[in-house]
């Protein structure tokens, strides 16, 4: 299983911001559509980088109240990992846990297409693994 079918059963809908938008603003569009972090990608719409609940709760532990008047700029990730739609789930669970991140942009001919969470890679893998069961289950009543 691929990046493709995660994001053909969730969608390929990616959330952004641009690079001077404050983070109050960030932290509004994350609890509205209930997702973990935004893209920050530029009017070029290169990706620059990513802006997660982790960093704006560090920043938060770090310099407090200023942080909501700095920017997605100033806080984002810049040192991040995409996946291609050819990446298998098992190699995206892979980089996640050992780059200890829970977010991977989706690049395909270095346009972004999606981003997929640690959530949606974990229920990729359940998927994937209730079919392995159930087809080895089919398999051994036929031999029966």
């Amino acid at each position: 299983m691929t990046v493709v079918a995660i994001l053909k059963h969730k969608g390929y809908q990616v959330t952004t911001v641009g690079p001077t938008a404050p983070i109050a603003e960030v932290t509004e569009i994350l609890g509205k559509h209930r997702i973990g972090a935004v893209l920050v990608m530029d009017r070029a719409e290169q990706l620059l980088g990513i802006v997660s609940e982790r960093d704006i709760v560090r920043s938060l532990a770090a310099n407090g109240g200023r942080t909501l008047e700095m920017t997605a700029g100033q806080l984002m990730t810049r040192a991040f990992q995409i996946v291609t739609l050819d990446t298998t789930v098992g190699e995206a669970m892979r980089m996640m846990t050992e780059g200890r991140f829970r977010h991977l942009p989706v690049v395909d001919q270095d346009r972004v297409v999606g981003l997929i969470s640690i959530g949606d890679v974990v229920k990729a893998r359940i998927m994937q693994q209730a079919y392995e069961v159930d087809s080895l289950r089919a398999y051994v009543a036929g031999a029966a």
